[in-house]
């Protein structure tokens, strides 16, 4: 066996014998279930046939970062875009922008974060109450968009259950490679019949402090000889601050058989862009939820459950102070779903969801046209329980439709007075989707339980994957989109064992995904300026109508590709007195090809293992963990590769009670051996690396 695949047969091997381990412990006491919001019956992480992670206090709040994809990113087959430390999406099992849903309270969050690297999805950690992520096809649910998984942000700013008296939390952070300094407040309050909810947050960070030069040496080789007056950065990432704040304030009426509530959450955030020197990027949004339940209405229904957003969101490039282009994007998504009693055993829930989405970019280095997407579907999930094996299975269809206006037009070079139009008057499309899913689980016994799960999702192309026209700056590219695109078709196979015995639990995943005609961007190799003309062959460095400003073409392709890989984890007790220690250890791996070429496709995670050791006592908690990111030289021509990594990592906390509240007090030290660390799933993988060595601390007070 290759050297470089034993962490993964370790991991696999004690997923496979953890028995004999558990037999030289001490006495086992239950792991707790765990139920997971993401399943419409409420199914527990033992019973599901897609795997699911969760992420809640008090890891949260240890883990949280300023971006949803720092925060999950270590999480088994999660990565990050990280587009520096203002901007990171989740990246699953190597899908990113809109193959990955993310949701807040089962609803879309509706932004541009899909549309661009730079883009920041707009949440915060601090404001957060759990996080659970989907791992693999979701789309039955949520839509053909959520192939590749979904992220559903949770908070109580609609309480569902009563409250009775007064509750809340206060929360403060400094410290960290960014410098934060951030507080949070959250305050509930009820009588039993009506509860009330309000948060709100700040937060600002500095430039990001990091070991050495910003640039990778292959980057610097490349300044080199094409620009040798380019800065070079040592010490900290310039124009990577930034601040956020925001707050909520919800309420709803709550009884006996359900509950009807709505909520006003709004989000700022200002951050540099590292790949631009004095560009800023100043964010809002405002939405608007209703939600409510109803249990046991009699009949056939068991219950029905409604939760639909709308949400105003602006996005503005700051140069210099500026305005410079402008992104805003309005609408609304619904869902109505409902659970039936059970029919010749079988159980489950149907319902409808809703989309409108109305988005508008105006400027110069506006690539795309504005665009209504509007979309429509029904699904059906049902469960069928055979003793010891569950079935699972659903089918959606989904209707969308884009027009694109053509409301852009950019100056010519050649003649200032004759605008040129690069988008056409008026284009729409429309997609019928079809998915379908079938899965099982079989549990032996209570400890071991075998899952798998057969989809088949089609996806709707976006409309800049339509679209798109324009140089983007934060990817330094001119982009092409196709209108000719069809759906994006995809069969998933998921398989997995679980296994779990008192404190002891495990688990194995593969997974593969086969795409017909995967939506990519490709670099084409040609440079064209802002209004895009060719370079001049004549005079390199200019284009045919004398722009200077050129940009490297990058078109979208359908192609067929593979996304294939494991997840696996184990989390096993090795002593309980004087007090608990746990070795837990995780290790994942995805390989993307590109089928046509048989390369791999670019910004694919390398394999990644982690151990750790957790002990515990009293109230008090310190882990040790080591975090290993193999290299990456599995890269599409013209890409970079990346070097490996590995980070050592420390958390202690300790609990204490305070009059009639608890106190969580906790640091965390990052990256202590001030390793050079990027990114393969970055972006700017050789323009921004991870930071540098650095002390966090913060306290929570829950009353």
């Amino acid at each position: 066996m290759k050297s470089h695949y034993l962490p993964c047969a370790a991991t696999l091997l004690l997923a496979w014998f953890p028995p004999a381990i558990a037999q030289r412990v001490a006495a086992p006491s239950a792991v707790p279930e765990v139920v997971v919001s993401a399943n419409p019956l409420g199914s527990g992480l033992f019973e599901l046939a897609v795997p699911v992670s969760i992420l809640e206090s008090p890891e949260l709040q240890l883990r949280g970062a300023s971006t949803l994809g720092e925060t999950i990113g270590n999480m088994p087959g999660v990565s990050s875009s990280y587009f520096g430390p203002g901007a990171s999406r989740p990246i699953i099992r190597g899908l990113d922008g809109d193959r990955i849903r993310i949701l807040q309270g089962s609803v879309g969050t509706l932004d541009a974060s899909g549309l661009s690297f730079d883009h920041a999805v707009p949440t915060d950690a601090m404001a957060v109450t759990r996080i659970e992520v989907v791992r693999g096809a979701a789309a039955l649910l949520y839509g053909g968009n959520a192939v590749g998984g979904v992220v559903n942000v949770l908070t109580n700013r609609i309480p569902e259950a009563a409250i009775h008296g007064i509750q809340g939390a206060l929360e403060a952070r400094a410290g960290g490679a960014e410098t934060e300094r951030s507080a949070a407040t959250l305050i509930e309050v009820g009588n039993g019949k009506f509860a009330l909810h309000a948060d709100g947050f700040w937060r600002e960070t500095a430039d990001l402090k990091i070991p050495g030069l910003a640039r990778s040496p292959r980057q610097r080789e490349l300044d080199a000889i094409n620009n040798p007056a380019q800065v070079q950065p040592n010490g900290r990432v310039p124009n990577s601050a930034a601040r956020a704040n925001g707050g909520a304030f919800g309420g709803s009426l709550t009884w006996d058989r359900g509950y009807l509530g709505a909520s006003y959450t709004n989000h700022q955030t200002t951050y540099g862009s590292p790949l631009e020197a004095g560009v800023k990027i100043n964010m809002h949004s405002d939405r608007y939820d209703l939600a409510g339940e109803l249990r046991n209405p009699g009949g056939f229904i068991r219950s029905v459950k409604f939760k639909g957003a709308f949400t105003d969101y602006a996005h503005r490039e700051l140069d210099r102070g500026q305005v410079g282009t402008s992104f805003f994007n309005k609408g609304y998504e619904t869902r109505l779903e409902a659970s039936h009693a059970a029919l010749a055993g079988i159980k489950g829930v149907f319902g409808v969801q809703l989309g409108n989405a109305r988005f508008s970019a105006l400027g110069d280095e506006a690539f795309v046209p504005s665009t209504l997407t509007s979309s429509s579907a029904v699904y059906l999930y049902e469960e069928l329980p055979l003793g010891a094996l569950k079935l699972s299975f659903g089918a959606r269809h989904e209707s969308t439709s884009v027009t694109a206006s053509g409301d852009q037009s950019i100056e010519s070079f050649a003649d200032p007075l004759a605008p040129v139009a690069r988008f056409a008057q008026q284009e729409s499309r429309r997609f019928k989707g079809n998915s379908g899913a079938i899965g099982a689980v079989y549990n032996l016994g209570g400890r071991w339980a075998l899952s798998a799960n057969l989809a088949h999702t089609e996806r709707a192309p976006t409309f800049y994957e339509l679209f798109a026209n324009g140089p983007h700056a934060a990817t330094g590219t001119y982009e092409l989109g196709s209108a000719a695109f069809g759906l994006e078709k995809s069969n998933s196979l998921d398989a997995g064992v679980k296994w779990r015995g008192g404190p002891h639990s495990a688990g194995l995943s593969v997974y593969t995904t086969r795409f017909s005609n995967y939506l990519a961007l490709f670099n084409t190799g040609a440079r064209r300026g802002g209004d895009g003309a060719f370079e001049d062959p004549l005079t390199p460095g200019t284009s045919t109508t004398g722009s200077d400003e050129l940009s490297n073409e990058a078109v979208y392709r359908a192609i067929p590709a593979r996304f294939s890989g494991f997840e696996a984890e184990a989390r096993l007790r090795l002593t309980e007195r004087p007090g608990t220690l746990y070795l837990e250890l995780k290790s994942d791996l995805v390989r993307a090809t590109n089928l046509q070429s048989g390369q791999g496709l670019p910004r694919i995670a390398p394999r990644r293992f982690a151990v750790a050791l957790n002990y515990a006592v009293d109230r008090h908690n310190l882990r040790v963990e080591l975090n290993h990111s193999a290299a990456q030289n599995r890269v599409p021509t013209g890409e970079s590769t990346s070097a490996g990594h590995t980070l050592l990592n420390l958390y202690a906390s300790t609990r204490l009670n305070l009059g009639g509240g608890r106190v969580l007090a906790w640091v965390r030290g990052t990256n202590l051996t001030n390793q050079e660390a990027r990114l393969a799933s970055s972006f700017l993988r050789d323009i921004v690396p991870l930071g540098a060595r650095a002390l966090h601390a913060g306290v929570r007070l829950d009353f």
